[in-house]
């Protein structure tokens, strides 16, 4: 009887192990109270497959700790995310040892501390011995184990987003803790120093301290090797000429700066160095100050002049207006839409920048796209006003992106099909592309779906756009929309994010165009370029136009008004190489 209802309420886990598979997760609504149910941990059963690769278990609140038996049960597990639950404030007991575990993600829980016994591992022998990946984002942390690159000695990516670290662990830098470490974020901390010692992590690419309380950067930083990627926005240098620099400049030019000495002298040199080596280093910074000083200068003032300028409905001769039918209440009732115009996608990897960025705010800010839902448009192939409604499977037909005409109905059966067939050739339980959300319609007797003046639906939220609506190299004026099902502040903060990593796109498409870049007068010439005179400023006079974000009204049937975006508290960006004019 008891083997029975386990069975009945983890009926994951009894599919898994009939089908031997290697992939397993558990998500959805029903897992919440399963798990309260199971004392807050995961069951026991679980950890009795021992085949099983990868182990995702997410979005569950009441989720306090995995429980025993995890390290002992899944021995080959290569791939563990425990992400957006309420793990903390540390656990217990410990993960590891864990001897093929490549990937852990351990991001959006309330973990606070991760102390011996109550962490990720021993040390001694390492317990992730093979772990690459560690995500520790948006958690409580004050300090790391001082262990860690002992327990993980092979440690490529470490992500500490969010948490509230004011200093690295001294053993994380010493000479060769870690000598794969190339990617470290940890922005949006309290952190106030940044070691020296950083310069032994020589496989650093790509360094993320954006957003804490550090006062000066280290003149070693510029001896890691391999570093082509920083970023110290937002914290309050004392040099102010760097800090301007790590504002608008690129990373070569920030490196240089350093390794000349800054302003100053740098530090970390030590004092006393001789005459000769002090008139060296004057010598250097004139050359310098002739070669790249110039061009800094302009990397600032460029930087200073990117802007996003709000267009307001009263100023916009013909705004869009979204018409919110009553039937979408049920399905996924919030949507928040903008027009951006002057977007420069024709450059180089411009397009694919874009497109990956939307990838990633797809898989972080939206949470796989269970919280939220984000899709592009080309506005010339839109005809205002716009529908948002709700409609049954079999009545709702779209052109898929990269597909032929189909009503949703039979797309979402041609997805399963090829979701299933997917799982017998791998077998996996895991999929990849669309197949990915066809659980977030389980139960849904409605599709919602974004519809234009002309009849064609652009949008069928939360698996694809339409593709009559695709945005493409010559695509320079966009619709954007966020849909969700859980609250309409989400759909603000995703779009400010959004808008945000545009400007910044943008920014890095103006700094790196190269001859073989289209001319100024060719991106004029580009149809839908914004050249309303009202929109000029004294930074478009000087050869850089602004993002233009016009407001796009969201109303019901009757016209009145549910949400206009940007309202007066929407893109409040602390980003300081983006100018908000309203």
């Amino acid at each position: 009887m008891a083997a029975a209802a386990v069975s009945e309420a983890w009926p994951e886990l009894e599919l898994a192990e009939r089908e031997r598979r290697r992939e397993l997760l558990l998500t959805g609504p029903g897992l919440e109270q399963r798990v309260r149910a199971a004392g807050g941990r995961l069951p026991p059963r679980l950890f009795t497959l021992p085949l099983l690769h990868y182990l995702e278990v997410s979005g569950c609140g009441s989720l306090r700790e995995p429980g025993p038996g995890l390290a002992q049960g899944l021995p080959q597990l290569h791939s563990l995310v425990l992400r957006r639950n309420a793990l903390g404030p540390g656990l217990s007991p410990e993960l590891g040892p864990l001897p093929a575990l490549r990937v852990l993600d351990l991001s959006g829980n309330a973990l606070e501390a991760l102390p011996p016994g109550q962490g990720l591992g021993p040390a001694e022998p390492p317990g992730l011995p093979q772990l690459q990946s560690l995500n520790l984002s948006g958690n409580r942390l004050r300090e790391l184990p001082a262990d860690l690159a002992r327990c993980a000695p092979r440690l490529q990516t470490l992500n500490l987003t969010g948490n509230r670290l004011d200093a690295f662990p001294a053993a994380l830098f010493r000479p060769g803790a870690l000598p794969l470490l190339s990617e470290l974020a940890a922005a949006d901390n309290c952190l106030r120093e940044l070691s020296p010692e950083i310069a032994h992590l020589a496989s650093l690419k790509t360094l993320d301290l954006s957003n804490n309380q550090l006062s000066e950067i280290p003149a070693e930083l510029a001896n890691c090797p391999k570093l082509k990627d920083i970023n110290f926005r937002g914290n309050r240098l004392r040099d102010k000429r760097l800090e301007k620099m790590v504002s608008g400049c690129q990373t070569r030019s920030i490196l240089e700066y350093l390794r000349a000495g800054g302003r100053g002298g740098g530090r970390g040199r030590g004092k006393a160095e001789g005459p000769d080596r002090e008139e060296a280093r004057r010598k250097r910074r004139e050359r310098r100050k002739r070669e790249c000083g110039e061009a800094e200068e302009a990397w600032v003032d460029e930087a200073s002049r990117l802007l996003l300028r709000v267009l307001h409905v009263a100023e916009n001769p013909a705004p869009l207006t979204v018409t919110v039918s009553p039937g979408v209440g049920d399905v996924r009732p919030f949507i928040v839409g903008a027009v951006v115009r002057g977007m420069d996608l024709q450059p180089g990897n411009a397009l694919k920048r874009f497109l990956s960025s939307q990838t990633k705010l797809h898989e972080d800010l939206c949470e796989k796209r269970t919280a939220a839902t984000i899709a592009t448009h080309d506005l010339r192939a839109i005809r205002g006003p716009l529908l948002y409604a709700a409609r049954p499977p079999q009545d709702l037909r779209i052109v898929p992106l990269g597909r032929r005409e189909a009503k949703a109905k039979d797309l979402v059966r041609q997805l399963q099909l090829e979701a299933e067939e997917h799982r017998k050739q791998k077998r996996r339980q895991n999929v990849s592309g669309l197949h990915r959300y066809l659980h977030l319609l389980d139960g849904k007797e409605h599709y919602p779906c974004l519809v234009d003046a002309n009849g064609d639906v652009i949008s069928f939220p939360p698996i694809t756009n339409s593709e009559k609506t695709k945005i493409k190299k010559t695509t320079c004026d966009l619709f954007l929309e966020v849909t969700s099902a859980a609250s309409l502040q989400i759909c603000k903060d995703i779009m400010d994010a959004l808008i945000l990593k545009m400007a910044e796109i943008n920014k890095y498409t103006l700094e790196n165009k190269d001859e073989g870049s289209l001319s100024d007068h060719e991106v004029d010439a580009i149809p839908g370029q914004v050249s309303d005179p009202r929109a000029t400023t004294g930074a478009e006079q000087a050869g850089s136009a602004p993002l233009v974000v016009e407001q796009v009204r969201v109303v019901d049937e009757e016209g009145h008004l549910k949400v206009v975006y940007p309202s007066k508290t929407d893109l409040d960006l602390a980003a300081a190489h983006v100018t908000v004019l309203r």
